[in-house]
């Protein structure tokens, strides 16, 4: 899952459990460091794409970053397809000036997907490196494409980003409730109390509005269909913005359910082709139900307190299939 790297240029460099803040802060992590940390990763990364190599690619993958990645695999293994490689852009470096672990640092930088030589349109990616404690190696967290611009990241005189604490008190929601409070939306839609707090858009309504449609059309074939957004014990990270608010990055799980009322056997209950690869048996029919899980990673704006009639907006999103079962 990567490739070819051009110039860099290094610019300073319910929810999951907490990365906080620890004061006084110290440079664990050099920018030098996490430009080396970036660059090995791609390499490694690449090296396992072109081999199509799942225990290389998980071997440097953690969090929602690894369950993305072992379903990805799997499901192109399962179809005989090459895995798609990577090419990179110029990245930008936020590396957090923090002393004790886990170390982390967040890379934004344009992304194309090649396959076989046909490039994509470049996408605007966060990527998030974490490692937890020196005598591990530096791992891809999670990854998430933006969908609007990334707001400036402040910096302290060193060039360093500033972490921020789950509990930060200035800000519009603690970081640590951002999950559950996006999930409240995508579960219940637009008549959510949450959405006084969390902005609409294809991570919140839209994704209510997606999985509503899916449930619609289960109801016209005389099933049941039920969604749930919901925490994963993936560790979370937060920056500060240079308006006083915070970036946000978290992992979550999308689970579905695709049932025979009462779950009373009945005609096959059709497999989401994304999911299909993943039954832990080609000869698993869902004569009862279908079960399938999602893992995504999220990157969120939290305002600050201060700030009138603002709400949470979800800006950067990446998700894939993770687990699937029939009976």
């Amino acid at each position: 899952m990567t490739a070819a790297v051009t110039l860099l240029a290094v610019q300073g460099g319910a929810p999951a459990p907490a990365a906080d803040a620890v004061t006084p802060a110290s440079h664990s992590v050099s920018l030098t460091e996490a430009e080396s940390a970036y660059h090995s990763y791609l390499a490694a990364s690449d090296a396992a794409a072109a081999a199509g190599s799942e225990d290389q690619a998980l071997n440097i993958a953690s969090a929602a970053a690894w369950s993305q990645a072992k379903g990805q695999y799997t499901a192109l293994a399962t179809a005989g397809t090459p895995v798609p490689r990577y090419r990179y852009g110029t990245p930008v470096f936020y590396v957090p000036a923090l002393a004790g672990y886990p170390d982390w640092f967040v890379v934004e930088v344009p992304r194309r997907t090649d396959t076989g030589g046909q490039l994509s349109a470049a996408v605007n990616t966060l990527m998030l490196f974490t490692r937890g404690k020196p005598t591990v190696a530096w791992s891809l967290s999670g990854s998430a494409v933006l969908d609007q611009p990334l707001p400036a990241v402040a910096r302290d005189s060193d060039g360093y980003a500033i972490d921020v604490t789950t509990t930060d008190p200035t800000l519009l929601l603690r970081p640590d409730v951002i999950g559950a409070t996006q999930a409240a939306v995508v579960d219940e839609g637009p008549v959510s109390p949450a959405t006084a707090v969390i902005g609409s858009g294809s991570h919140t309504t839209g994704l209510y509005a997606a999985q509503a449609a899916l449930g619609a059309a289960a109801r016209a074939r005389g099933l049941q269909y039920e969604w749930l957004l919901m925490g994963a014990a993936y560790p979370q990270f937060e920056l500060r913005l240079a308006g006083g608010g915070a970036l946000v990055l978290y992992g979550m799980y999308l689970n579905t359910t695709t049932e025979h009322p009462n779950l009373v056997a009945g005609s096959p209950i059709p497999v989401p082709a994304p999911i299909s690869p993943l039954l832990a048996a080609p000869t698993q029919i869902g004569y009862h139900a279908v079960y399938a899980n999602w893992t995504y990673q999220f990157a969120a704006v939290d305002p600050p307190s201060t700030a009138r009639n603002a709400k949470v907006q979800i800006i950067a999103s990446q998700g894939g299939p993770s687990y699937g079962h029939a009976y």
